[in-house]
């Protein structure tokens, strides 16, 4: 596994490989030496957003920021906390036996 600082540089490396060019042929289509494609996939220069849009483009990519699709807005997700409890609430009681299972209670004794 690599850390955050190793992120550019494998992603390289992963589009450059999916897309079967090698180091120099991605580096003349992204328009700069195969030295520093090199550094950039070996961790030892970080990219910076030119050139991983230039890299991108010439695998046919592209580079776009978006915010994360685990983002959870604390408001709308209360709001339908409330509108599920209230459907919860809505919903025929029925009662039930009990269960089955001994309790928690029983279990640590």
């Amino acid at each position: 596994m690599f850390d955050s600082r190793q992120l550019a540089g494998e992603l390289i490396r992963r589009a450059r490989q999916e897309g079967g060019l090698s180091q120099a042929e991605l580096a003349r289509r992204a328009g700069m030496p195969r030295s520093v494609l090199n550094a950039y996939e070996h961790h030892h220069r970080q990219p910076g957003v030119d050139a991983l849009a230039r890299i991108a483009q010439a695998v046919g990519m592209e580079v776009r920021l978006e915010p994360p699709l685990d983002r959870v807005d604390p408001a709308r997700a209360g709001r339908i906390l409330v509108q599920v409890l209230d459907l919860a609430e809505a919903l025929p009681n029925r009662q039930r036996g009990r269960l089955a299972y001994p309790s928690l209670k029983a279990l640590g004794s």
